[in-house]
Order: C-alpha cells, then sequence, then structure tokens
C-alpha cells in the first residue's frame, strides 16, 4: 500500500480574537498527489457554552459548514472562485481575524486521506468521543 504527502490545518473557535484563546472545532486535510481536499468538523455545545457563554453556535456551524463548501469547490453565493484544490487549500489555511481560524499547516504522509481526516478530527477535536 503507497502512502502520499498531505498537509493539514486544525479549524480553531477564537470567541474573542483578543485573547488568542481557542477550542478545536475541525480539521482540513489536503493531499495533492492523492487529489484529496475535504473537511469535517464537531461543535462541543457544552464545552464551547462554557468556554464562551455568549458564542453564537449557529454562526459558528455555518462557519465550518462554508470551509466545506469551499473543499468542494462551491462557488456563488458568497463563496470565493479559487479553482484549484491547492488554491482552495491556501485560501482555508490563510491566517484571519475571525472565529473561526486555521491554525498552523502541519503535514504527513497517509495511504488513506479520508481515514486520516477521521483519524485527526478524532484526535485533535473530539479527544475520541464523537460529540455534535
Amino acid at each position: 500500500m503507497s502512502t502520499v504527502p498531505y498537509q493539514y490545518v486544525v479549524l480553531r473557535c477564537v470567541p474573542r480574537v483578543e485573547r488568542e484563546e481557542f477550542v478545536n472545532v475541525g480539521v482540513v486535510l489536503y493531499s495533492h498527489s492523492a487529489d484529496f481536499l475535504d473537511a469535517d468538523w464537531r461543535i462541543d455545545e457544552p464545552r464551547l457554552r462554557a468556554f464562551a457563554p455568549g458564542l453564537d453556535l449557529d454562526a459558528v456551524g455555518a462557519a465550518l459548514d462554508t470551509v466545506c463548501r469551499v473543499c468542494r469547490g462551491e462557488t456563488g453565493g458568497g463563496l470565493p472562485t479559487l479553482g484549484s484544490m491547492g488554491r482552495r487549500f491556501g485560501w482555508l489555511s490563510a491566517p484571519r481575524s475571525t472565529v473561526v481560524q486555521p491554525g498552523p499547516v502541519h503535514g504527513g504522509l497517509t495511504a488513506d486521506p479520508a481515514t486520516e481526516l477521521g483519524a485527526l478530527l478524532d484526535r485533535l477535536v473530539t479527544g475520541g468521543s464523537q460529540t455534535a
């Protein structure tokens, strides 16, 4: 079984940008070699409510859905037209000062990017528990 290189970013919910505190809420994984770009996310509602009581969780979910739509290459309705998967990953991984922010880009090797995305989500976001 051959492996392919990939890059990923962890998506962070940063309710108060000036405090630089965050909770991991998603992962975007890109592999040029495997022609793969996808994202997955989970909101741990009790944790985010405790962390930021006034946070609009519907807006956070909508922002995370937008990330998934960009991964799929959807356009229109305010979404950017970016073309290639590499350009879309570059746009998704670029630093920004919003409630949902990407962390630093990391890399690795995998035989199955979709399975790796799920494993990263489990390890870095849900901590082994699938809460939505």
